[in-house]
């Protein structure tokens, strides 16, 4: 899961693309990256957070009147320079790009680009076959009009590329262009605003820098479409290929932050009507279950606990305090780092906790490291008994589509019953949404476009029909490989 920026105005935007990855930092801390064009393309990317990667001086490097950021947690890819966003090739006019979603046909696509189109990929970053699959495409299709050549070539991209997808890219000397997968699985939201008589465009992961930076939300890109602004402000539209629609339910769950609204879907308002549900199915299910406090794992639970609460008609507390500065150790590479960064992250307020039932919500519970070190803090700090509910069902399958969730045997609910995960992560209850409630809570009440979203994870139901238990293994195997690679790598580095 990474967040993306494209902008194009009548002024320098540096500046406010640099603003735009702070308010998109909780979708990615590995690295950050900005690109621009005045003419020649600047870029300057880094590890680490956007404060840390970009001071004054590279803000006022990076001229131009266009362009785009991202910053990245890596599903695909190492830690390498090479490996970090924007990319840019110079054949045809040069193109850079920036994107959030993954490629699980990426290494299968590097060799095709190489033995077949002759295109060289050179790093492990999905992103880069996307550009040189387009890029390829583009010097192939020399239209009279310019605008249905970069159609054919996002076609071509639709075709080619498996897996989920939404793109911020700049040609030079042309314009700006943006565009999604056919299904819209990663979310892509567009902004417009009028400086001196003329409008300016903003593309993004979320809609959370609108605010700040004076764009107004104009509608999300539809799945399929391209979207291309010209350097004289002319925009041009196409929806290249119609499929059903499948937006990402984690969005709504854990990623995207709670003040966004993605595919018509109201973030907070779906999460209030998760924890709402769940409160329901524990009121059904324990109408009796003596409960003191509820409490919510910090910090995308927070919305889901307070309704939950309300519904159970129990005091809500935040009893567990959370340290802003520390990252979030869901999209950590490495267990070992997880784990690290639970205990010093998390507290407990004793005084509120002590010789009471607690019933602590979660968004989700992915391997049980982060719910096992909760119970137990808990338990130090004095809690009678220690209850456990999700607000998302079971994860049972690994995600391709651009969020690192683990191989299938990491999950804790991996050949797990729901009484042995309650057992592992030391609760004296547990309690799962269930996946119609789920899906329900973000539908309700919203001016949504999709019927169906995408929850592979909790079903194994992929919405692209590409994906096969020999895609599954296969995927399986590299991702293992890599976190095998990352382990003896640090290993080394601490001898």
């Amino acid at each position: 899961m990474c967040g993306i920026v494209g902008i194009i105005s009548g002024s320098e935007v540096s500046n406010e693309i640099y603003e735009s990855l702070l308010c998109l930092q909780h979708r990615g801390q590995d690295s950050a990256g900005i690109g621009t064009y005045s003419g020649k393309f600047h870029i300057k990317k880094g590890h680490g957070l956007v404060r840390e990667v970009f001071g004054r001086k590279d803000i006022g490097y990076l001229a131009g009147n266009m362009g785009i950021g991202q910053v990245r947690y890596p599903t695909i890819g190492g830690a390498s320079i090479d490996d970090l966003q924007p990319f840019r090739v110079s054949s045809p006019y040069g193109i850079m790009m920036a994107h959030n979603g993954n490629i699980f046909n990426f290494w299968q696509l590097k060799e095709e680009l190489f033995q077949k189109d002759l295109r060289m990929v050179n790093s492990n970053n999905d992103l880069e076959v996307i550009l040189n699959v387009f890029a390829y495409e583009l010097s192939r299709f020399k239209l009279d009009d310019f605008f249905d050549s970069i159609c054919e070539a996002v076609k071509s991209v639709h075709t080619r590329v498996k897996g989920a997808y939404s793109v911020v890219g700049m040609i030079a000397g042309k314009g700006l262009i943006a565009f999604r997968d056919p299904h819209g699985i990663r979310p892509l939201v567009w902004g417009r605003r009028t400086v001196n008589g003329k409008t300016e465009h903003i593309f993004s992961s979320e809609n959370t820098m609108f605010a700040i930076t004076g764009f107004d939300f104009y509608r999300d890109v539809a799945p399929g479409e391209l979207v291309f602004v010209d350097l004289n402000g002319e925009v041009h539209t196409r929806r290249i290929t119609e499929k059903e629609f499948h937006p990402c339910i984690f969005e709504y769950v854990y990623f995207a932050r709670v003040d966004a609204t993605l595919n018509g879907v109201n973030v907070y308002k779906s999460r209030l009507y998760m924890g709402e549900n769940l409160g329901k199915k524990i009121n059904r299910l324990f109408p009796n279950l003596e409960i003191d406090l509820v409490v919510p794992a910090p910090q995308s639970a927070t919305t889901a606990a307070l309704s939950c609460a309300h519904e159970l008609g129990v005091r809500y507390s935040e009893s567990i305090v959370k340290n802003v500065y520390i990252g979030r150790s869901f999209i950590m590479p490495g267990q070992e780092q997880r784990r690290r960064a639970n205990t010093y992250k998390l507290s407990a307020i004793e005084v509120e906790i002590r010789g009471k039932n607690i019933l602590v919500v979660d968004d989700s519970i992915v391997r049980g490291t982060v719910s096992k070190h909760i119970v137990q803090m808990l338990r130090q700090n004095g809690a009678k008994k220690v209850y456990f509910a999700s607000a998302s069902p079971a994860l049972k399958y690994p995600d391709l589509y651009g969020i690192d969730l683990p191989t299938q045997d990491e999950f804790v609910a991996y050949n797990r019953t729901e009484e042995q995960i309650c057992e592992y992560i030391g609760a004296d209850l547990l309690v799962y949404q269930d996946l119609e409630d789920l899906i329900e809570a973000v539908k309700r009440k919203n001016d949504h476009k999709f019927s169906k979203p995408h929850c592979a994870y909790f079903n194994g139901d992929y919405p692209t029909n590409d994906v096969t238990e020999e895609v599954l293994d296969e995927i399986e195997a590299i991702r293992k490989k890599e976190r095998q690679e990352d382990k003896l790598k640090k290993q080394l580095e601490t001898n």
